[in-house]
């Protein structure tokens, strides 16, 4: 028995070794790591230039690294969860079914959330609802899923982010685990989708109470307000500000009032960065991430860039404070990885999921065209010319993502063409102030678009999720319904130029100017660690990054 035994163990020890050497046959990074920053614009790169660090996060990843400088969204609507998902998987809305961060689903009749998913259960301190959340309705695979498949789930994969959706969607379907914060509890959580139970090390981070910590740090500015001259006066003319907090100027404390009753003001200031690079450099420490045979994966998403871009705008101290933090914060995240990977031993890439257009009174005050779109008026018009020339009904269901859904049942009882009635809407909604265009659903399955912005929309469309009619509106408009400083979602390029940075393992220093799409990013990636590509996408490896480096 004892020499089966031992006999088994050298077998499997020869087994492992001789796949262990199959598999190093190929020059491969230890760990890929992929950063998201929530809502940054290309030009936040080079806007506070001058203010970050020398040995600083974007100064590093830029002088020694590789820089994509013309990178774009190739379709609409540009809002997170579509971003995430096509940043990993390589594939538009069309394919990955993400067509937002949350839509009308016509067989419900309600709106779903786009990582909802009611048979699951959170794992972590009464998580709730906030933990029913999985990949599920995410289509096709991502670029971990790939890595996992390439070496029979070898490979170690997570996400995190404040952002359930930042962490879910890119982690993929595969991933050993998922963490998203909770801000009713202050906890990191995560779903029975991927573990029963929390590791320890998660449960022993949550016990040390750090979003208690911060709720009671008042944010000043890092340097001297009046140095702050790439931003607005901090005036708030134009500045929702965190509501809890009744104010939209520094300094920033939300303990001062009771209406800060939970953690969601954290999001909105630099504590939720800074919370969530101590809970990564957590992972890589206790996950030993990069520390084995088979190339791992780290997805991050910074969000709270995208919640005060959001309150604040982009124009605003509180968005260049939160950056000139955010620099040190990819700094010490860069030097963890230094010391538990090893330098030269990890590909990292740095983008972001959507831009940013300023707010629509700030463009005005400069004589810039801009205005809210009134949204009411759009179904009420709909409603009313539809009921006057077929009958009195509610004809609009919803009015979300720019999309109009009809009311198909309503259609189908009338005996009507549906066609017809997409085509007619389409003539109402032309008639209202700030629409540039709108395609019917009819269009966008029946007829092929190379043209931009049409052709974005299409590939931005997915027929059982997605609307009747497609809107378009004239650039920096936005919906009234948004009560927000800025926002994002659009076609036009303050949405859809995002920066993309490559460093670490292979990548040379340079740039090119050459335009990219998001969806390159994981077919680039797929060619860098000679693995299968993501199963729906359709970017290319990014030529001028490829063909100057030496495998």
């Amino acid at each position: 028995m004892h020499k089966t035994f031992f006999y088994l163990i050298f077998l499997f020890g020869i087994f492992s070794y001789h796949s262990a050497q199959s598999y190093k046959g190929l020059e491969r990074p230890k760990l890929v790591v992929g950063i998201i920053i929530d809502q940054m614009r290309y030009d936040f790169l080079y806007r506070y230039w001058g203010r970050y660090q020398d040995n600083g996060g974007f100064k590093r990843l830029i002088t020694q690294g590789y820089s994509c400088e013309n990178t774009h969204y190739n379709y609409v609507p540009t809002y997170t969860a579509p971003g995430h998902t096509a940043i990993y998987t390589g594939a538009p809305p069309m394919y990955s079914g993400i067509v937002a961060n949350d839509w009308y689903q016509r067989d419900i009749k309600r709106k779903i959330y786009c990582t909802e998913d009611t048979t699951v259960t959170g794992i972590g301190p009464n998580s709730g609802f906030a933990g029913k959340q999985s990949p599920k309705n995410m289509l096709c695979t991502t670029i971990s899923d790939q890595i996992k498949l390439s070496n029979e789930h070898k490979s170690k994969v997570i996400g995190i982010a404040l952002k359930d959706r930042g962490a879910i969607l890119a982690a993929g379907h595969t991933a050993d685990a998922a963490y998203w914060f909770d801000n009713v509890t202050g906890n990191w959580i995560s779903s029975t989708y991927y573990l029963q139970e929390l590791p320890t090390w998660v449960k022993q981070f949550n016990d040390q109470k750090i979003p208690d910590k911060m709720m009671k740090e008042i944010w000043n500015t890092l340097y001297p307000i009046d140095t702050y001259i790439m931003s607005a006066k901090d005036a708030g003319e134009y500045e929702m500000g965190v509501k809890c907090e009744n104010k939209n100027t520094f300094p920033h404390n939300f303990s001062s009032t009771n209406e800060c009753k939970d953690y969601k003001a954290i999001l909105h200031a630099p504590a939720g960065n800074e919370l969530t690079k101590l809970f990564a450099i957590a992972a890589i420490e206790n996950e030993k991430l990069g520390k084995g045979i088979y190339t791992d994966m780290l997805t991050i998403s910074f969000s709270s860039t995208d919640y005060v871009g959001h309150y604040f705008g982009p124009n605003s101290v509180e968005a260049e404070d939160t950056y000139l933090r955010l620099d040190k914060q990819l700094a010490e995240l860069l030097d963890a990885l230094d010391k538990n990977v090893g330098k030269g031993q990890y590909l990292l890439f740095l983008t972001a999921d959507h831009g940013a257009v300023y707010n629509p009174n700030y463009l005005q005050q400069h004589k810039i065209p801009a205005l809210l779109f009134d949204t009411k008026n759009l179904v009420e018009q709909v409603n009313q010319k539809l009921s006057q020339r077929y009958g009195e009904g509610k004809w609009v269901l919803k009015y979300i993502n720019q999309q109009v859904y009809l009311n198909e049942m309503l259609i189908q009882d009338k005996k009507l063409n549906l066609s017809e009635i997409e085509a007619e809407t389409v003539q109402i909604v032309l008639t209202l102030k700030g629409v540039m265009h709108a395609i019917s659903r009819t269009d966008l399955l029946t007829k092929s678009y190379v043209q931009k912005p049409f052709n974005m929309v299409q590939l931005g469309f997915n027929f059982e999720r997605s609307g009747n009619v497609a809107v378009l509106y004239h650039p920096n408009w936005f919906d009234d319904e948004h009560e927000l400083t800025a926002t994002h979602g659009s076609h036009y390029s303050y949405d859809t130029h995002v920066p993309l940075l490559w460093y670490g393992w292979k990548i040379p220093q340079g740039k090119t100017y050459t335009r990219v799409e998001i969806t390159d990013i994981a077919s680039t990636l797929a060619s860098l660690l000679r693995i299968e590509q993501p199963n729906a996408c359709i970017g290319n490896p990014i030529t001028d990054l490829m063909s100057s480096i030496k495998f």
